[in-house]
């Protein structure tokens, strides 16, 4: 017998879980259906961001960036430290630790908030006057009806013509996360957020890391100041980049080979022990069965939606990687919350010119708004102003200097219209910069406000007032 809810929300990561948590915390009656799996088979909710994506990815970050700091930074603190050896084993077991503790999280809020779980794959079977039926094909075969369907399903990586995932020595991201040993060769095709975050945790253990781009600019949608910065910040630790590449044939043995030309239009062939290729991702609909109830997919098989996250059919939603915009998870979480708003008849709220933008390297690079070469392009007037960390007291103590904060602000409102760093902590400064855009701050107000001695923010404070010419310790 169907099992009848107000809102059945399809997929449990960042979109689809806040979702029905909201949903739930407005008196509904919700079921969420993910079917991600840990090793043992057992439930678990969170996605490709907790699974796959953001929480182990950092979690690797952060240890290997403590190895590296072991080997080669503490001298100059007066920490001598001799003999450091990696254990790639614990390493890897306190990722999955990490990852756990957040599955076993997601549950936890589901039963707090009496959000029923069911464990497998939802698809649409038919639709009636009584609402939606979803299948959910798992361990139990179970039927549920829904007024309001949320999907949820998230995205999947592209894969290269020509070299499909076996997860062993082409990886995607999942596989990446999951190496087993330090590859002394790493070949990366991608220099975008997971190609970088990868090379940088895969360089600090150990591997000679190559990475190749197809565009010609290093990091085109970042502002062209941060980025040329970047550049020549991880070119001086040791990544190997090379931009503007054309990828020819991949071959894969006991070792991966890469054949590419470069903007001379010389002829290489790159041999890997590892072959990371991150190229992107695609909205993820398999298993959905769209087409049982004449739900409409867009040219690029992204679920299509208006600009309140409605599909094409009555009371059915859709949010996150699965729909347009930015795959970035905090997006998907802020319209869940948006969209079990909408369902309850309130005004949910989702401002795309203020989701901030992250890469977790070392330096991190962080940003919110448009950069300087889109005013351009859009004949904004501007102005600009730049602080280097360099300059700022808290950065020398903590021994990284390297990097930047920019202001752009409207040359007549002085209304902030972008924020860029690349920095110590940057993924955290940046949240000062969206709260002022998502309140229309200028420039001016930012310069004004009292920031404590040292911080970093301080270096905030200075770009603000940089915009004005009239930066205090620069």
């Amino acid at each position: 017998m169907s099992k009848s809810f107000d809102v059945v929300v399809i997929g449990g990561g960042p979109g689809g879980y806040i979702a029905a948590i909201r949903a739930a915390q407005l008196g509904m009656s919700v079921a969420c259906i993910d079917e991600w799996k840990n090793e043992k088979g057992g439930p678990a909710p969170g996605g490709t961001c907790t699974n796959v994506g953001c929480i182990p990815s950092k979690a690797l970050l952060q240890s290997s960036e403590h190895f590296e700091h072991a080997s080669h930074g503490m001298a100059e603190h007066g920490v001598d430290i001799k003999g450091v050896k990696l254990n790639l084993a614990q390493m890897m077991g306190r990722k999955d630790s990490v990852v756990k503790q957040n599955n076993d999280g997601i549950l936890y809020l589901f039963k707090k908030n009496k959000v029923s779980f069911f464990h497998g794959r939802g698809s649409f079977v038919s639709a009636d006057a009584q609402g939606y039926q979803i299948a959910v094909s798992g361990a139990s075969a179970e039927t549920l009806t829904a007024k309001h369907v949320v999907i949820a399903t998230g995205s999947i990586p592209r894969e290269l013509p020509g070299a499909p995932f076996d997860e062993k020595q082409i990886l995607s991201n999942t596989g990446a996360l999951a190496i087993d040993a330090v590859p002394k060769r790493l070949g990366v095709i991608g220099a975008g957020v997971i190609g970088l975050e990868m090379g940088s945790v895969w360089r600090r253990l150990g591997s000679e890391v190559t990475i190749l781009e197809a565009m010609p600019v290093f990091l085109g949608a970042v502002d062209e100041t941060v980025a040329k910065e970047a550049h020549k910040l991880f070119l001086k630790q040791g990544l190997a980049i090379e931009m503007g590449v054309k990828i020819g044939a991949i071959k894969n043995g006991k070792e991966v080979s890469v054949e590419y030309v470069d903007t001379q239009g010389k002829e290489h062939k790159a041999l890997f022990d590892k072959l990371i290729i991150s190229i992107g991702r695609i909205p993820n609909t398999i298993g959905l069965s769209p087409e049982a109830v004449g739900l409409k997919l867009d040219e690029r098989g992204f679920i299509a939606v208006d600009d309140q996250c409605r599909a094409t059919l009555p009371n059915v939603w859709a949010v996150g990687d699965v729909v347009r915009g930015p795959m970035l998870a905090h997006k998907a979480e802020e319209e869940g919350v948006a969209v079990a708003e909408r369902i309850a008849g309130q005004h949910g709220h989702v401002n795309f010119g203020t989701i901030p933008w992250v890469i977790y390297t070392s330096p991190e690079i962080a940003w919110v708004g448009r950069t300087e070469q889109q005013l351009k392009a859009d004949g904004v007037a501007y102005k600009s102003g730049s602080f280097p960390f360099l300059a700022n007291g808290r950065a020398r103590a903590l021994g990284d200097t390297s990097g930047l904060v920019k202001f752009l602000a409207d040359a007549k409102t002085d209304e902030i219209l972008g924020v860029h760093i690349v920095g110590p902590m940057a993924s955290e400064l940046i949240s000062e910069a969206v709260v002022a855009m998502e309140f229309r701050a200028s420039a001016e107000d930012i310069a004004r406000i009292c920031h404590a001695h040292p911080t970093l923010s301080e270096a905030t404070k200075e770009a603000a007032l940089a915009v004005d010419k009239r930066a205090l310790n620069f």
